[in-house]
């Protein structure tokens, strides 16, 4: 599946992305945000190579692996959703702040 190989490598970037972002942040709450965001982003680079294996590889082994695998990753991806938009609105106060002075 050509298109699921894309959307890995997309997370992937995403998650680099935002941990270099999160190195170069000096704010506290904008760290916290950019890890929120790069949890999700490898949350689903998991969950996404999982769902590739099954496709890939037809054993037992695999499906278990993979399972265990989209599990994982969807459930990283739901609590840094969840991070995400607790640390949000509070970012977004920090950086009004930040500009103010």
């Amino acid at each position: 599946m050509p298109a699921l190989v894309i959307f890995i490598i997309f997370s992937f970037s995403f998650y680099v992305y935002y941990k270099i972002r999160y190195v170069r942040s000096e704010r506290p709450i904008e760290r916290r945000f950019l890890s929120a965001k790069a949890s999700v982003a490898l949350g689903l680079f998991v969950a996404l190579f999982g769902i590739n294996q099954l496709f890939l590889y037809q054993t037992t082994v695999t499906y278990i692996i993979a399972a265990i695998f989209i599990i994982l990753g969807f459930g990283s991806a739901w609590a840094g959703y969840r991070a995400y938009r607790y640390y949000l609105p509070q970012a977004v106060e920090e950086a009004e702040a930040a500009k103010q002075k």
